[in-house]
């Protein structure tokens, strides 16, 4: 954990900024280019289109390369895409660069995900899950602050401060790949601090029972896509990322309807949101440990969200409601250990490596839907907080999911179980 989070947590770290930093822009890019708040959902929600589409060919192309080489390429071409978002001109060229930073970024959350099953034994994975989350919920606490100090740079140059923020955060994020390339090694037999012992039981810890028929790509496929329990795992994911992206993309607006000015202030607020990502994160493993049914878990999380936002749109008080939203990233966030754990429980090799991805693909049409859903509700209502009806539909129907899963999963390891007697 020592020698390997810290340089995994810097990538997801930039990955995050890179592609939340947008929000803090909104206002700025309606007033600068003209980008309206349908057309900001859009082009929010876009990157998360090609992400997509490139996510399982991304995950096998670094099955075969290794993670180290992926995600130092990974995060080369989407610092300098990132960078690009300064020339913005309007809602075509938004739309482009949004689209092509998805697919420069393509690939990297399944890959630091195959890194947790080829370094650790399934109980501590939700652990670990949990630790790597802190990249994004640190990012909302300091990244929508830094952001907005960034953004006090308009004018200066004869920039915009929005364009200051694209082109020194895209740089940052260049430096971080060169850090990846020198300090993370693909697997415990690559790794130079470790004797060769010590890499054979790592390994073996993080192999568990599996076969090694789950390295093979031909034949195996099937086992990532076609399970009932990966499909049903990956569809309430779907809506846990509906609430999850329309929430983080669309918080600073909501704030600055709130009455609070000014970039910087605007974007310490937003972070208090990244204080409960934080807590959830953390708390939830724990939880966890002592109450290992994670299916019913999944379902409690959501149903607590869907309360939060409820109260949320009956609430009039501004403080409440920055309250409440802070309160349901916990829920939303600490959710997200538990599906990762799920899987892996239940996938190795280019198994893991493709239905990983394959659960993050649907998750990230979710990405592309929240924005372009909360955007939709802010242009037909004039309130940003409408989005919040959003989040209500999507973790009620999350709720629903959680019993279809857990038939699922009890049949899935029913046949696991039984597999082995009747070989």
């Amino acid at each position: 954990m020592v020698r390997l989070l810290p340089v995994m947590l810097a990538a997801y770290f930039m990955a995050y900024i890179d592609r939340t930093n947008v929000a803090l822009a909104k206002t700025q890019l309606q007033a600068d280019v003209g980008i309206s708040a349908t057309a900001f959902g859009l082009g929010a929600g876009v990157f998360f289109i090609s992400y997509a589409f490139l996510e399982v060919p991304s995950s096998l192309v670094m099955h075969r390369v290794g993670p180290r080489r992926w995600i130092t390429r990974i995060a080369l071409t989407w610092g300098a895409l990132s960078a690009a978002m300064m020339f913005v001109q309007g809602e075509w060229s938004f739309y482009v660069l949004r689209f092509f930073l998805g697919m420069a970024e393509a690939g990297l959350y399944p890959t630091l995900m195959y890194m947790v099953t080829l370094w650790f034994s399934q109980k501590h994975r939700a652990t670990v899950v949990g630790f790597i989350y802190l990249a994004p919920t640190v990012a909302l606490i300091v990244g929508n602050p830094m952001g907005g100090a960034l953004m006090e740079f308009d004018g200066a140059l004869g920039l915009h401060g929005w364009q200051w923020m694209f082109l020194i955060e895209g740089i940052v994020t260049m430096l971080v790949g060169v850090l990846v390339w020198f300090g993370l090694p693909d697997a415990p037999g690559d790794a130079k601090w470790l004797t060769s012992e010590e890499a054979e039981v790592l390994s073996a810890r993080a192999t568990g029972d599996g076969s090694d028929a789950g390295n093979r790509i031909r034949g195996n496929l099937g086992k990532a896509f076609g399970r009932p329990f990966i499909v049903i795992v990956a569809l309430i994911y779907l809506f846990n990322q509906i609430t999850n992206v329309g929430i983080v993309f669309n918080l600073p607006s909501i704030v600055e309807d709130l009455d609070i000015h000014g970039a910087f202030l605007i974007g310490l607020v937003s972070g208090s949101s990244g204080i409960g990502a934080t807590i959830g994160v953390l708390l939830v493993p724990v939880v966890h440990r002592r109450f290992p049914n994670e299916v019913a878990l999944i379902g409690i999380l959501a149903a607590a969200t869907a309360v939060t936002a409820a109260v949320f749109v009956l609430s009039s008080s501004p403080v409440v409601q920055i309250l409440l939203i802070a309160v349901s990233m916990i829920f939303v966030f600490g959710t997200l250990p538990l599906f990762w754990s799920v899987a892996m429980a239940r996938m190795s090799g280019v198994v893991a490596a493709a239905g990983l991805a394959f659960i993050n693909t649907i998750g990230l049409l979710g990405g592309f839907i929240g924005p372009y859903a909360f955007g939709l509700a802010e242009d037909a209502t004039g309130n940003p907080g409408a989005g919040l009806y959003v989040v209500i539909v999507s973790s009620v129907v999350g709720v629903a999911l959680t019993p279809l899963l857990a038939g699922a999963v009890r049949k899935e390891d029913t046949a696991e179980a039984v597999a082995p007697v009747s070989r």
